[in-house]
């Protein structure tokens, strides 16, 4: 046994690893997330060997859904209903019907193109569905562009990513279950609305919760951002125990309720917020990445790169036209939701687990769907990142104050 063949150095390792990656990046202008995710391939046990996420076992699993708990719940306090109801069709159907193109987009990329099974394929198709918002907001406040297009992509980053976890964990079940005779279709769908109904009714209860204790000052002065903390735990692990996966929606719906009941939130809060966000997605990453084998990644050849170029060039630009039907949006408008689309820290989250679950079931291509996921995750942030500004000033989208921000 050697020095490093400890957990809670690991533990340590990645936080720091985490904070100092996202540091840099800031410096540099770049995305934060590619240089996470490198930052985890490089330490993890196919190079240098230095962070083990091997070591924590099921724990790693106890302790992603902890911090999704936490990086959801901040995303809730971002939505402001007032905001969205602007622009809701818009977001109604981004959600909707454009995550369902998104689902049959990479489902049918991934059986075209890299030949996998149809279960496989359509896990991936759901695994894809998710915008991260811990991603999308940053890069928003980066480029500045205006206030219909962020709220758009806000709202659509925090709702999808509780329906598309919720749907996606659904889908491992109902994959599962596949036998000659189909798929179990209508038992997949009942139970999706039956855990996104749970989540809602938890999460609604959760979050008066939370704002009542706020707004009646039943919490001491300098307890009030630990103690809601606390809560958004217990309320994401208790909704899990009723109904598995039914968390992730409660713990939204609780951060947008506290948002909009007029909730006096205070400075602080939102900063302790954002500084615990930053912490957890940074060490999740680098964990989650040093989980990932390298040949798993360059085992998906030519067809994992095609596959990728045609969720980002194909896959949401036709999610984008679906979705925003029917509304006012200009064509500048449209074309940037259809150039901005990264994925985030759920997927990731959720690929980890799919990996598990299949190899216990005995089902191949786990580890492949999972480097994929997390090659469309590199790949996105990346093209975002570095041409997001771009589209951004070439639209004509930028806030009319954004380059007086930067002088």
């Amino acid at each position: 046994m050697t020095l490093l063949d400890n957990a809670a150095l690991t533990l340590a390792l990645a936080l720091v690893a985490g904070l100092v990656a996202q540091s840099v990046a800031a410096h540099l202008g770049l995305p934060g997330l590619v240089l996470l995710l490198a930052t985890g391939v490089v330490l993890g046990p196919d190079v240098a060997n230095i962070v083990r996420p091997d070591l924590l076992g099921a724990s790693l699993h106890t302790l992603v859904g902890f911090a999704v708990a936490v990086i959801l719940f901040e995303g809730g306090l971002g939505l402001d209903l007032k905001r969205l109801r602007r622009e809701q069709r818009a977001i109604r159907q981004l959600v909707t019907l454009g995550a369902l193109v998104t689902a049959l987009g990479g489902t049918l990329s991934a059986r075209l193109v890299l030949g996998w099974t149809w279960r496989l394929s359509a896990l991936f198709g759901t695994l894809i569905i998710v915008t991260g918002p811990t991603v999308v907001t940053p890069l928003l406040r980066r480029l500045k562009v205006n206030r219909t297009v962020t709220t758009i992509l806000e709202a659509e980053g925090v709702l999808i990513d509780a329906i598309g976890a919720i749907i996606a964990a659904i889908a491992l079940p109902v994959a599962l279950l596949l036998r000659p005779g189909g798929w179990q279709v209508a038992e997949g769908l009942v139970e999706v609305a039956f855990t996104l109904s749970v989540g809602i009714v938890f999460g609604v209860v959760g979050g008066l919760v939370i704002a009542v204790s706020r707004m009646r000052k039943l919490v001491p002065d300098g307890m009030e951002n630990v103690f809601t903390l606390g809560l958004v735990l217990l309320l994401f692990q208790l909704s899990n125990v009723i109904v598995q996966e039914s968390g992730v929606a409660a713990v939204i719906l609780a951060g947008i309720v506290v948002r909009n009941v007029g909730t006096p939130l205070g400075e602080e809060l939102r900063q302790f917020k954002q500084e615990l966000t930053v912490m957890l997605i940074g060490l999740l990453f680098v964990l989650l990445a040093a989980d990932v084998r390298v040949a798993d990644v360059i085992g998906l050849g030519l067809g994992g790169l095609l596959a990728v170029v045609i969720v980002i060039a194909i896959v949401r630009p036709l999610n984008v036209i679906v979705g925003t039907w029917g509304t006012t949006l200009g064509w500048r408008e449209r074309v940037f939701l259809a150039w901005i689309a990264p994925r985030g820290i759920i997927a990731a989250a959720v690929a980890s687990l799919f990996v598990i679950e299949l190899d216990r079931a005995g089902i191949e291509g786990g580890r492949s769907l999972r480097a994929i996921v997390f090659l469309v995750i590199a790949a996105t942030a990346l093209w975002s990142g570095l041409t997001g500004g771009v589209a951004a000033r070439v639209l004509r989208l930028r806030r009319p104050d954004a380059d007086d921000e930067e002088v």
